[in-house]
Formats: C-alpha cells, structure tokens, sequence
C-alpha cells in the first residue's frame, strides 16, 4: 500500500517526534509524515499540494495557525487541515473551522487512535467538499469550467488587470454549424463532438489560463498578461487545432468540424470585463460572417 504524505505545520521538534510516533502505530491507514516548523515554510509546503492533509498547530511564533489557514485558502488551498491547540476555549475551536479547518484536537488529549480518525475524517470530508466543488464550477459534459466561474473569473482578472497594469486577452470560439450536426446525425453526435472540441481548443492554453464553457456550444478562454497580439494568435492556433483532424464519432461516422474565434484585449480594446467581453463577441460575429473557421480581431472589424 501506498503511503499518503501528511504535513505538520509546529514549532516544536518534540510535537513533530509524537506525533510521528502516533502515526507509525496507526493499525489501518499508511502516512508518511513531513515537518515544517515555521509559519513561511509550512505556508509554502502546504501550497504546493503535495500533501494528502495538515496537521497545523496553533501557536506559530509571531503569528497563529489561524491566519495561515485564512492565508492558504485566499491562495486556493484545498489541502484538509486538522487544527491542533493546546487551548480548550470554545471560541478556538469555532474560529478554526470558520477559518477553512475540517477538524479540531486538543494536544493534551491526543492519542494515535484520535489522530488516525481525524485524519481519515478530514480526508473524506475533504473528498466530498472537492467533487461539490467541482460540481458547482464545471460543465458536467465537457469538463471545462462553467458560466458561472468565467463571470467570477473576469471580475477577478479585472481586477488584477487595473492593480498591476496587465493586460488580459480573451477569446470567444463558437462551433460553426454545430446544430447541423445535432439535426443530421442526432444530438448523441453532438455530445461527442462539445467535449472533443473543448478538449483541443483547452490543450492551446498555458496553465495559467483558463477554459471555460460559455453556453450552448460557445467557449471562453481567458489569457492572463496577453495582449491583442497575443489573443488573435491564440484564436488562429485553436481554429487550427480543431480543423487539423475529423472527429471520430463513432465506427463509421468522422466529421469535419470547425470553429470560428474572436478576440480582444484590455486594456487595449476595453477597459472593463463586460466591455471586453462585448468585444471579443463582436470580433466573433465578424468572423462568423467572414466565412467561418477563422479568428478575428476586434481590431479588425
């Protein structure tokens, strides 16, 4: 069995050594336990999830567990943490998991058996909050971010888009007579073609974009530090990624699918995400009435 890594987050090398031993008489699961003992080491190791779970104690020198757990989640974290305190206060424990905590114990009442259910706890509720998430941000057919999340997410680059003085692209591709395709050879051709062609036009993106479903067959992809240039290219290469092959819907059915694109930038052609998206669907109707299976600029209407 493989062994599932568990951070603590202590200042005290003794809690790191009980604890340690507590997890090595565990009778069931298999944890290997990492150390941090302070406040900017365990923020980083907790980031970078490669940690099934966190034990995070409390006292932290100058600064408390609380403010790294509020820290963690306001940067993403989806790690479970199990809050450890040697205080009893009611108000501790409350303010723990309003904080992002899934579980609390109080280190005077440790035992290893408490430690392995509360880790085993942590984990499946963990389990169970990341698939409603998902649930709740994606689009269950092609697995791209929904509607919802692209608002969320344009008001959010927006506002990283006045604070730094970026620039933010954004790309809107339409599938070019994808009703044909659900009138000719039936909407279960169509629920093969939305995902396939969400799937080519999402490996075009670097990691720090995003891909989203816009609605019907529209998608959205929005390009953080990219300016105008840079978002019509990216519209010409995701035309050309759909185009490049027929898509296989079944033993004996391949079509020829393409896409149109439109593109815009801000602050170049738009100083606000509404704005921005208003342009980059003009620049999308442009190239539908340009032919289809193309990318356009707003600049170039």
């Amino acid at each position: 069995m493989t062994s599932r890594k568990i951070l603590l987050i202590d200042d005290d090398r003794l809690q790191f050594r009980v604890t340690q031993a507590h997890i090595k008489s565990f009778q069931t699961d298999l944890y290997a336990l990492d150390w941090a003992s302070t406040y900017e080491e365990g923020i980083v190791k907790l980031l970078s999830g490669d940690y099934a779970a966190c034990l995070l104690d409390y006292q932290l020198g100058e600064r408390d567990g609380l403010q790294l757990i509020r820290e963690a989640m306001a940067k993403g974290c989806r790690t479970p943490i199990v809050f450890l305190t040697a205080e009893t206060a009611d108000r501790v424990d409350i303010a723990a998991m309003n904080a992002g905590a899934l579980d609390y114990l109080v280190k005077g009442e440790i035992t290893a058996r408490m430690i392995e259910r509360s880790l085993r706890y942590a984990l499946k509720l963990g389990e169970t909050l990341e698939a409603l998430r998902r649930l709740a941000t994606r689009d269950q057919l092609t697995g791209l971010l929904n509607r919802r999340e692209f608002e969320r997410i344009l008001i959010e680059e927006e506002e990283r888009v006045r604070r730094f003085e970026h620039s933010l692209g954004l790309v809107m591709v339409d599938i070019d007579h994808f009703k044909r395709v659900n009138d000719t050879h039936g909407h279960m051709a169509g629920d093969v073609v939305l995902p396939e062609v969400a799937r080519r036009v999402a490996d075009e993106v670097r990691s720090v974009d995003r891909a989203m479903r816009y609605g019907g067959e529209e998608l959205a992809l929005t390009l953080v530090q990219t300016d105008r240039v840079g978002a019509i290219d990216l519209a010409r290469r995701v035309c050309r990624a759909v185009e490049r092959e027929p898509i296989l819907v079944s033993d004996t059915l391949a079509l020829n699918i393409t896409v149109s694109a439109g593109a815009a930038a801000m602050p170049q052609d738009a100083d606000s995400g509404p704005k921005l998206l208003n342009c980059a669907d003009k620049a999308l109707y442009a190239a539908k009435a340009r032919g289809r299976n193309c990318a356009v600029g707003f600049d170039e209407i």
